[in-house]
């Protein structure tokens, strides 16, 4: 495989996919299956899960459900996997403004663009279908796929598979600015997803609209 000398990496969730259009609905659509088996009392955790999305999926169900058996929380992500998909495919998620144009535009230049995301493959898999995103990227690496813990792995896996020299993590978490300091490449943090401004701490950029990466990125390449 022909080493890359420069690439975009994208979080998923936040960045380019706006979660709470499906998380939301298919959140209740899970909580209710949990009241009815007598496996939860209460009201159904949104808050708390928009404000933990984006660490990998088992940390999220221990976060909600610290009380309950490792069996019970399996049981609850696979009926939200099931439900979130089926909200992706019922037409009901949005990518943010501007992903598609700004997306097509940096294709067209020839960058090469990849996903890495803490969501799981069918989740992945279903969005990209859902909104034909395979046209823009090389390829989508998920935490499941490769059986890895952290979004740092993950992305140190993708640089060493595609040989890539030098790129930008493009994400709203503190995990993605993270990943992109342990691995030595850039970082551009987004104001408009999830994060708040001490999570984007020590991003090298911060944008506020997704189509400001166009000509971020190529501030970054120059200054090379």
């Amino acid at each position: 495989m022909r080493e890359i000398p420069f690439a975009i990496i994208f979080d998923m969730d936040g960045t380019l996919f706006q979660t709470e259009t499906v998380l939301v609905p298919a959140l209740h659509k899970t909580f209710g299956r949990l009241r009815r088996e007598g496996l939860w009392q209460g009201d159904t955790p949104v808050e708390e899960y928009l404000r933990i999305l984006g660490v990998p999926i088992p940390e999220v169900w221990r976060q909600l459900m610290p009380e309950e058996s490792e069996g019970v929380r399996d049981r609850a992500a696979a009926w939200f996997l099931d439900d979130i998909i089926d909200e992706i495919r019922q037409g009901n998620g949005r990518l943010y403004p501007d992903v598609h144009t700004t997306l097509a535009a940096l294709a067209d230049q020839g960058i090469p663009l990849f996903v890495a995301s803490n969501g799981r493959q069918r989740y992945l898999a279903a969005i990209r279908t859902a909104f034909l995103l395979e046209r823009y990227f090389i390829d989508f690496y998920s935490l499941d796929r490769f059986s890895l813990m952290s979004k740092s792995a993950l992305v140190k896996q993708l640089l060493n598979d595609y040989g890539i020299e030098k790129a930008v993590m493009v994400g709203d978490r503190r995990s993605d600015i993270q990943a992109a300091k342990d691995n030595g490449i850039w970082s551009i943090g987004c104001r408009f997803g999830f994060a708040n401004d001490e999570e984007l701490r020590g991003a090298d950029v911060i944008i506020h609209q997704f189509s400001e990466i166009g000509s971020v990125w190529v501030e970054m390449v120059n200054k090379a």
